[in-house]
């Protein structure tokens, strides 16, 4: 068996649309004042069928709903997707149906109805807790309605986790330190840690480039923030499992698992990538990005797909090891050789000695502070 059809099978939904565009974002979302329900339901629907045609018999490990804001899709379509699913694959037994959600009352008051749709897990945007840095990342709900959407959503089920955004303005060790206290007294199972990164194309990139944005952290300062973090979730219980991701050993969202193991996802919806296996073979598959354009595909081909590649084996061996670094886990070298990839047996002593890896058996390891520098490490033990 190949390793993507061990390391599991999911399918990834990404629904383009937002109440507002973030400052911060880079994810394919759009603003818009209408959207056809029926006509956007009938193609996501008509895509997955495709994809079920071509990939029969998987077992289906997880189903997840991403964004722009999914949860401003009907819970209607929502649960014709995860029917869908069901019925096109064999689900597992302990299949995880992820929903990513925005706490605004509007949204909250549809969490119930998403629960009876399939969904047994949600990922709630909290971002901060505070009122200013919300407004600061353009955040349409208060720190008051995060936690009543996140109270509605642990009233429904045990699986949730929520995002902050840390490193942001005028944000100094002790203010962090504060309130990820607070954020840990809150959380449940799973934890999104993400630092702020400034990407070319956003409102916030544009306005760094033109000189504002003051009191961004320099690297010391967001080294410093970087520990408090992992101090502060290990103290908690909630390892960091991956970069920027933590948990309660058993807790990890399986969905990203997939992604991070080198495992076969489908993805549907405007912008969304795939990689599914056949045999020996892989394909790398992405949409069309714009929605319309993706919405005129699907209904004049019967799929929104706009690439689809065959992958080079030594290409899926170094995404493996790019994916699998993130992982506190690491990498197993011997299915990493057996993809075809290469290592640097030079580069890899040289950062074993200086404690940015570990190798333990078959399994190579970024440290805590390698993890700060992957895409510097990289390059330098991929020898091809």
């Amino acid at each position: 068996m190949e390793n993507w059809q061990r390391a599991g099978f999911a399918l990834y939904v990404h629904w383009p649309f937002c109440a507002a565009k973030c400052p911060y974002c880079d994810f394919n979302s759009h603003v818009t004042a209408r959207v056809d329900q029926a006509r956007w339901r009938d193609a996501l629907l008509r895509d997955l069928a495709h994809w079920a045609a071509r990939t029969p018999g998987r077992v289906l490990s997880s189903v997840f709903f991403g964004g722009g804001t999914p949860s401003l899709m009907p819970p209607e379509t929502v649960e014709a997707i995860v029917s869908a699913a069901r019925a096109h694959w064999t689900p597992a037994n302990d299949l995880e149906v992820t929903l990513e959600a925005n706490p605004t009352s509007v949204e909250a008051g549809r969490f119930a109805a998403y629960r009876d749709a399939g969904v047994n897990r949600f990922s709630v945007g909290l971002q901060a807790l505070n009122d200013t840095d919300l407004r600061r990342l353009g955040r349409l709900h208060s720190v008051a309605e995060g936690r009543r959407a996140f109270d509605i959503a642990r009233d429904l089920t045990d699986r949730v986790s929520f995002d902050l955004i840390y490193a942001r303005q005028d944000q100094g060790p002790e203010a962090w330190r504060r309130e990820l206290r607070e954020a840990l007294s809150l959380a449940g199972e799973h934890l999104s840690l993400y630092q702020l990164t400034i990407e070319t194309g956003t409102a916030f990139g544009a306005r760094h480039a033109a000189g504002g944005l003051r009191g961004l952290p320099g690297e010391d300062l967001a080294v410093d923030l970087w520990q408090i973090t992992q101090d502060l979730t290990a103290a908690a219980g909630l390892r960091r499992y991956e970069t920027s991701n933590h948990a309660r050993a058993g807790a990890e969202a399986r969905h990203n698992l997939v992604y991070w193991r080198g495992g076969d996802w489908v993805g549907i919806g405007p912008g969304a990538h795939g990689r599914i296996g056949f045999g020996s073979k892989r394909i790398a598959t992405e949409a069309a990005r714009m929605p319309q354009d993706w919405l005129a595909r699907s209904e004049d081909a019967g799929v929104g797909t706009s690439t689809e590649e065959v992958q080079q084996h030594i290409d899926i061996a170094n995404e493996y090891m790019m994916m699998g670094l993130r992982m506190q886990e690491g990498v197993d070298i011997d299915l990493f050789h057996g993809l075809g990839g290469e290592l640097d047996p030079a580069a890899v002593a040289d950062l074993s000695e200086s404690g940015h890896l570990t190798r333990t058996g078959d399994r190579l390891v970024a440290t805590e502070s390698g993890a700060l520098l992957l895409d510097a490490i990289l390059p330098r033990i991929l020898s091809v």
